[in-house]
């Protein structure tokens, strides 16, 4: 994935956001590349360090704001949009971060997360996905596959899982990404290029919980395996994969194929496009599953769009221009209402 983003000089450095908290995740955690790769990328924004406030709900991930030496809010489980919400509409010059997991923004959280992807706040939500419910030691999670074996479904889970990109998608968030933690390079550029998109941007980060899911996505970060398995999306090129970039994915009628490139036309492999004109295209890329398709990683989707607090301060705007003397009790009573006569 090569997404060309411009590295601008700041004063400010990865120290800089480092808190004095002691880091209380278990040695060898995913959580741990995460952390360094939000610090690494912070300092790229040419946002001053008091702007950036970190918010999350409950789980192993939501621990993140302790770690940054930032402002921050470590709130209910799931509740995290609803508080980053409130704080981007009082002060919309605040780069405001979302950190969750799949048990919290999918579960308990799926209403809250559904709502801030809809109304397009410009705030940046990080669903780190394990797979699992780490915190509480591991139980299956809305993203566990199904059949998964855990304490709370020793016979296999019966249930289908919640696939985040295809929720993003569909809940119209305006940026839509998925990366790993094992690949810091890709995964500072996904979060980069999130960061200076102006509306909703949902990252979806694969994280290895060693302890209760261990290896979940080995199969992506094996160098034996992963270059068959992992399509890498680069805009404006086309879609292959594969060890020498042998395969391919082309349309045929409306359904996705998976072809060997030597015996096609290259001309007909798909163009990755992230401004599609619709969504029928991300969300197709979103349904890619193993072992009929490669796993794709990078973005998805970047549309532009007027975000949720600049149509609100545009009717702010427009309201006090137009108000006369305001007579409150008339508005108290509206136009559609009765009164009791006390019989």
């Amino acid at each position: 994935m090569n997404y060309a983003v411009e590295i601008q000089e700041s004063s400010l450095k990865k120290s800089d956001f480092v808190s004095d908290q002691e880091i209380r995740w278990c040695p060898g955690c995913g959580d741990y590349s995460i952390l360094a790769g939000i610090q690494k990328v912070l300092p790229q924004l040419n946002t001053p360090k008091e702007n950036f406030v970190f918010v999350s709900g409950i789980g192993c991930s939501s621990r993140l704001p302790y770690y940054m030496d930032t402002y921050g809010f470590h709130t209910l489980h799931g509740r995290a949009p609803a508080v980053a919400s409130g704080i981007k509409l009082a002060n919309p010059d605040l780069s405001v971060w979302i950190i969750t997991g799949d048990g919290d923004a999918l579960s308990i959280g799926g209403n809250h997360l559904l709502h801030i992807l809809r109304r397009n706040l410009d705030v940046n939500i990080l669903l780190i996905n394990n797979r699992i419910y780490g915190l509480t030691k591991g139980q299956y999670s809305p993203t566990s596959n199904k059949g998964k074996v855990t304490k709370s479904s020793p016979k296999g889970s019966i249930a289908s899982p919640v696939d985040p990109i295809s929720f993003a998608i569909s809940a119209g968030a305006t940026f839509v990404a998925r990366t790993i933690d094992t690949d810091a390079k890709n995964l500072q550029q996904v979060l980069l290029q999130a960061a200076r998109h102006k509306g909703a941007s949902f990252v979806e980060i694969y994280q290895n919980c060693h302890i209760f899911n261990d290896k979940e996505f080995s199969q992506y970060t094996d160098r034996k395996t992963k270059e068959d398995l992992v399509l890498n999306l680069n805009d404006n090129q086309p879609l292959v994969f594969g060890g020498e970039i042998k395969k391919g994915i082309v349309l045929e009628g409306i359904q996705p194929k998976v072809v060997e490139l030597d015996d096609i036309d290259s001309n007909r492999v798909i163009k990755h496009d992230v401004k599609h004109s619709n969504d029928f295209y991300p969300f197709m890329l979103s349904q890619f599953k193993s072992p009929e398709f490669p796993l794709p990683l990078g973005i998805f989707k970047q549309q532009d769009k007027t975000t949720y607090e600049d149509e609100l301060a545009s009717r702010r705007t427009k309201q006090i221009t137009t108000l006369t003397e305001l007579d409150i009790q008339a508005i108290i009573d509206g136009k559609n209402n009765w009164r009791y006569s006390g019989e």
